[in-house]
């Protein structure tokens, strides 16, 4: 099983933060965005992972990344994207990387308490396709700017992107599993009118052939890079309660 962190973009949404630096390279709390879905991939058993970054900025992952040592890998991977080309783009650019085994793909912004290592087991145990994990907002006018889910007898049967009216309250997070037929699907998308390929479109696509299975995330998952008031949220949860459970994990 390999690994996939997506940090590129222009981080428009967290301007003017962004103006000199990459969104992924902002600190939440006590350390770079960028560590967060490194290590949720490291705690899942995961130790071979690729970082697909671009813009100005390559350079400084590599410098703050270096070969994983910190993060107790033997390396990491890196792939450069030229153009802003979209989520399903980005991950085109590990297809070498992945040779032909599965991906657990996280978007660079995305922090999650959950250890996910449980559905990553599930995911390894479906003979084929793909995984993603949802997370219940109480928050309706939250749901009208992600992706969310139509689900119907605990089955995904639609991905809607900023539905007007949700069908659910269980939104997409930004982790997503693909056995090693993604990279066909991807060379079938068409860009979106942004231009961009997108991930929805891949997701229905799985769900279309009735491969896609989903589990539900329990503790606390945050979108740093939605807009500055959430990266304001995540990183207010973050040092409210992971400070509590680093000291609770000293005291014993």
């Amino acid at each position: 099983m390999k690994g996939v962190v997506l940090a590129g973009g222009s981080g428009s949404r967290l301007y003017p933060l962004t103006r000199i630096t990459n969104k992924h390279l902002l600190p939440v709390y006590d350390k770079p965005m960028i560590f967060h879905p490194i290590e949720t991939l490291v705690r899942a058993g995961i130790a071979e992972i690729m970082v697909v970054t671009g813009g100005n900025n390559a350079g400084d992952f590599l410098r703050l990344l270096g070969n994983g040592r910190d993060f107790g890998l033997k390396q990491i991977h890196y792939a450069y994207q030229e153009r802003e080309g979209g989520v399903a783009e980005a991950l085109s650019l590990a297809e070498d990387f992945v040779a032909g085994d599965r991906c657990v793909l996280v978007l660079g912004d995305n922090v999650i308490e959950d250890d996910i290592s449980e559905f990553v087991a599930h995911f390894a145990a479906q003979p084929a396709g793909a995984r993603i994990l949802l997370k219940e907002i109480d928050d309706r006018r939250h749901l009208v700017h992600l992706g969310v889910a139509v689900l119907n007898d605990h089955r995904v049967v639609r991905i809607m992107e900023k539905p007007r009216d949700p069908p659910s309250a269980y939104a997409v997070t930004g982790v997503y599993m693909y056995d090693a037929g993604v990279f066909d699907i991807v060379r079938t998308l068409v860009p979106s009118g942004r231009g961009e390929l997108e991930i929805t479109d891949v997701i229905n696509e799985y769900i279309r052939r009735g491969l896609m299975e989903y589990d539900i995330l329990n503790g606390f998952w945050g979108d740093a890079g939605e807009s500055i008031d959430h990266y304001m949220t995540v990183i207010t949860y973050v040092a409210k309660h992971w400070r509590k459970r680093k000291a609770r994990g000293r005291a014993s």
